[in-house]
């Protein structure tokens, strides 16, 4: 068995840099490659009545993978199908009316080049994405982008690197040239992505996160100052309401409230009553504003609990930042 050489970290560091170098030039490259075909394949992608079926073998099927799941996630419906598995059932999944993305540096993949003619027969629209304007795959497409290299970045050439560099930015260009045409919004993406920080940003509202019913910490303007603190107590928000026997919101009483008249001395807090203690006039935030509006709100004003109305003025519930914290809204 031979030894195996020696590790020499100034080389490993040489070809790193070697990689950047030789993919940024492709990347260089891939931009003066585009044309009108670009704009034809955005063009027939954003006028598909059906999805972007992306396929393509080995590297440039994962390329594929990732490219048809940014396409799906910014507003343009699409999957992907695997060559080999088309040709057992799966071409199936590809119906009349559906753009083929297709993807292959060479151009001359088996497991793509039988399934052309039945691709045709479908009735769907052929977008090629290949190195090889001459190769098959480009003959048979009606739309063909280069994604052609000059070299790749292995030291022997053989690896797809470069290639599969271009092909993913290309795919990128598509996804952002798509997004823009469908007039893609950060509440779309959101929508597409509900379980990430933006989604929770965007689709999170109030009501979703408020505390409700029995709750909310709430008390008559002619509640005993004891009995108050009792309600505030039990319910754990660190403030309570101050509401008529309607709902109104009057006023709100907050520990912060707590400390400064006891900094005061000066009275008995037994004699008091809701009303002689409350902050009136209070911040409110209606139930179907967005809980991000909220956190901004509570963070302007230098507040740490906020009530909630709804569309009529009247006291539907109340939320603190620990509820915005546990919904990861902030």
């Amino acid at each position: 068995m031979p030894a195996k050489p020696s590790f020499d970290p100034q080389r490993a560091l040489q070809l790193a840099h070697e990689t950047f170098e030789i993919e940024a030039r492709a990347l260089l490259g891939l931009k003066a490659r585009q044309g009108d075909s670009f704009a034809r394949a955005v063009h027939t992608m954003l006028e598909c009545r059906g999805r972007v079926v992306v396929m393509g073998m080995g590297k440039s099927g994962h390329v594929g993978r990732k490219i048809a799941a940014t396409l799906a996630s910014t507003g343009t419906p699409a999957m992907f199908v695997h060559p080999a598995e088309a040709s057992h059932g799966d071409l199936g999944m590809v119906t009349p009316g559906d753009v083929v993305l297709a993807i292959s540096n060479s151009g001359e993949v088996d497991e793509l080049a039988a399934i052309l003619p039945a691709l045709k027969r479908v009735g769907v629209t052929l977008v090629a994405m290949t190195g090889r304007a001459e190769s098959t795959l480009a003959r048979h497409a009606d739309i063909v982008l280069s994604s052609a290299v000059d070299e790749e970045a292995c030291p022997l050439n053989l690896a797809p690197t470069a290639s599969t560099t271009a092909q993913m930015a290309l795919g990128d260009a598509l996804a952002v040239a798509l997004l823009d045409a469908n007039g893609f919004r950060e509440e779309d993406f959101a929508r597409s992505h509900p379980g990430g920080a933006l989604g929770r940003k965007l689709l999170t509202h109030v009501r979703d996160v408020m505390r409700s019913g029995d709750a909310v910490p709430r008390v008559l303007p002619h509640t005993p100052f004891i009995e108050m603190m009792r309600e505030m107590t039990k319910k754990g928000l660190g403030a309570t309401a101050i509401a008529d026997a309607q709902g109104h919101v009057l006023g709100i009483f907050t520990d912060g409230d707590l400390r400064r008249l006891l900094e005061q001395g000066s009275m008995d807090l037994r004699e008091l009553v809701a009303r002689d203690v409350m902050h009136p006039n209070p911040r409110l935030v209606r139930e179907d504003a967005l809980a991000v509006d909220a956190a901004d709100l509570m963070e302007q004003h230098r507040i740490t609990s906020v009530l909630v109305i709804d569309a009529e003025g009247l006291l539907t519930g109340a939320l603190n930042s620990n509820d915005l914290m546990r919904a990861k809204v902030i």
